[in-house]
């Protein structure tokens, strides 16, 4: 039943669009696989720091970013805290 659910975050974190749906997609599995792994609510804490903080690294390591605008399309961008 775990890798099942680690399976679908994992292909919800690929289907993400934006630069902050994925890292919260990142954080979220990070967050399972964290407290899969420790048994622990501490480990979950720790999983969702390195999953969150890597995915975030990997969509901003160019310096653009995706944005959804009020009409709900995508478009990518010079990252705001850059």
């Amino acid at each position: 039943m775990r890798a099942l659910v680690i399976a679908v975050l994992a292909a919800a974190t690929l289907s993400a669009c934006t630069t902050g749906e994925k890292t919260a997609s990142g954080a979220g599995v990070g967050a399972i696989v964290g407290g899969a792994v420790t048994q622990s609510a501490g480990g979950a804490v720790v999983g969702a720091l390195i999953g969150g903080f890597g995915t975030y690294l990997a969509e901003t390591g160019d310096g653009m970013c995706q944005y959804r605008n009020s009409r709900g399309q995508i478009y990518t961008a010079r990252c705001h805290w850059l």
